[in-house]
């Protein structure tokens, strides 16, 4: 190729770069994004609607899921867990559990129950327990005198679930004994965090009046699983919304953590809703369009 052809075909490339769509341009994601079963009611009260849950995750193409840890006991004991992940094609990814770690007489007790599930988890190959502080009356609750109860209840709950192989982090929680972004600074900035992570859910820290995105870049080190959730404040899903439909900084925390840890799991997650405007699977969709609008792949 002569020079005059080499500056042409070059100047073309740079005229076609110009008119390119933006995505064409973007970061390549490598975050894989499940779903957790909330939006589809697959909770502790009805685990009977984990099936459904698992072929709508399937089908829409997530990556994982996360369900509660006892929604997985339930399935495990009656032999129908490992048949239905089988038929669905979607791994398991991690389970959420309530722990009582405010009051050290319950610590005992609370790591039994977590151990409990924890080889639930393990046995059909998930890696990670979502540790949500335990509910509390907040009205009465005193935080500070709590405090040295929360972090070592917290510490030993992940040396104990590292002991057998799974990863742990806190989940912060409205109503819990860890709930707004001072309780999770004090918390996570005091947590031993070669056995314990943070685990956030984004909608509820942004709810609970804090910067959701300065939040995880501020732990982004530590960050190893996420419920990724948006909110607005409107009446319907307890003020969260469809990924991309609210305020919470959706893109900043996902390239926060395609630069710090590519590897973590991110889970979106939307709360139920009495008279709500769309499906369980039509808002696993929209997040779905959404997140697919940032450049993620899911599967087929």
């Amino acid at each position: 190729m002569n020079r005059r052809t080499f500056s042409k075909t070059m100047a073309m490339a740079v005229a076609a770069g110009a008119f390119a769509p933006q995505d064409a341009w973007a970061q390549a994601r490598t975050l894989k994004i499940g779903i957790t079963g909330l939006i589809f009611r697959a909770t502790p009260g009805e685990p009977e609607n984990l099936e459904q849950a698992l072929k709508d995750m399937s089908e829409l193409g997530y990556h994982a899921f996360e369900t509660w840890g006892s929604v997985l006991e339930h399935h495990d004991k009656a032999g129908t867990l490992s048949a239905m992940i089988q038929k669905y094609g979607i791994p398991l990814r991690s389970a959420f559990m309530g722990v009582t770690v405010h009051d050290p007489s319950m610590h005992k007790q609370s790591i039994a129950q977590v151990l409990r599930w924890g080889q639930v988890l393990k046995k059909h190959g998930g890696t990670f327990a979502v540790l949500n502080a335990g509910g509390v009356k907040r009205e009465a609750f005193d935080f500070k005198a709590a405090l040295p109860h929360i972090i070592t209840g917290l510490n030993d709950h992940g040396k104990a679930l590292a002991d057998i192989g799974l990863a742990s982090g806190l989940h912060q929680h409205t109503g819990s004994a860890v709930d707004g972004p001072d309780e999770v600074y004090a918390v996570m900035e005091k947590i031993d965090s070669r056995v314990f992570k943070f685990a956030p859910d984004t909608g509820q820290l942004q709810k609970a009046g804090g910067d959701a995105a300065k939040i995880v870049r501020d732990f982004k080190s530590i960050v190893a699983h996420m419920h990724l959730k948006d909110y607005s404040g409107w009446e319907h899903f307890q003020g969260y919304t469809p990924l991309g439909e609210g305020k919470v900084d959706l893109k900043g925390i996902l390239d926060t953590m395609e630069a710090t840890n590519p590897n973590a799991n991110i889970m979106h997650e939307l709360d139920g809703s009495g008279n709500a405007p769309y499906t369980p699977r039509e808002t696993a969709e929209r997040s779905k369009k959404y997140l697919q609008t940032l450049g993620y792949q899911f599967r087929r």
